[in-house]
């Protein structure tokens, strides 16, 4: 892949993850080769890149579109994560070295520090910490294969911005699993990490069904038409 198609992928790409692109969105060749300062063919090359991670999807007219996810898309993608995440954590449960757990503990402390009485709170920054999280759980599994497999499904959950949509509680509650997840690392349990690190992820399923489901409720109804009688 040539230096142009790598940094018209690597633009794009930051672009889609930090929501700067609306989901649906039509991405213009001719606007991004312009923005990103390369031709048109390196960015045609890195849109079919990205589609092939599911980051962009092509209309039928051939439009490049941040993907647009409905509710059946969204609930697949937790319960794939949930198995597959689960289970990297259960090898990186075993493999995990001491250096790591303490990493994670110093990132634990942060996001709880972040959040402590701040209002409003700063979910962007409380992202970026849990995404480190789960990237260190990753490389503990030490499976490029299985990394390859979730970094798509990862990626997704942070388009969908999930943390953002937390309640209080929501938000302490996946503290206490990270928490739960180091005691189990410390631990070196496989099964105990392995059913923290399912229940978090289907808990963060739950969070979103929850927030959408309000604000659709909150969403104001198309006023009727009256009809008159005769």
């Amino acid at each position: 892949m040539s230096r142009a198609t790598d940094k018209a992928y690597d633009a794009i790409r930051n672009a889609v993850l930090q929501g700067n692109f609306g989901v649906g969105l039509r991405l213009k060749e001719n606007d991004l080769a312009t923005t990103i300062g390369v031709s048109r063919t390196p960015v045609r090359e890195a849109l079919r890149r990205l589609n092939a991670e599911g980051l962009i999807e092509f209309k039928s007219n051939h439009r490049a579109t941040v993907t647009q996810w409905t509710g059946e898309n969204v609930d697949d993608l937790f319960q794939l994560r949930a198995l597959l995440e689960g289970f990297a954590t259960a090898l990186a449960a075993e493999r995990i070295s001491d250096a790591k757990i303490n990493e994670l503990s110093a990132l634990a402390d942060k996001m709880e520090q972040t959040s402590a009485g701040k209002r409003p709170v700063n979910f962007d920054r409380l992202s970026q910490l849990n995404s480190e999280f789960h990237r260190i759980v990753m490389e503990a599994a030490g499976s490029k294969r299985l990394q390859t497999l979730m970094a798509g499904l990862i990626e997704m959950t942070i388009i969908l911005r999930t943390y953002h949509r937390y309640s209080p509680s929501e938000l302490a509650r996946s503290f206490g699993h990270h928490r739960e997840l180091i005691a189990a690392f410390l631990a070196h349990d496989s099964e105990w990490a392995r059913s923290v690190m399912t229940s978090h992820i289907l808990a963060a399923r739950a969070s979103y069904v929850r927030a959408n489901n309000n604000r659709n409720s909150a969403d104001p109804k198309p006023p009727q038409r009256k009809t008159r009688t005769r």
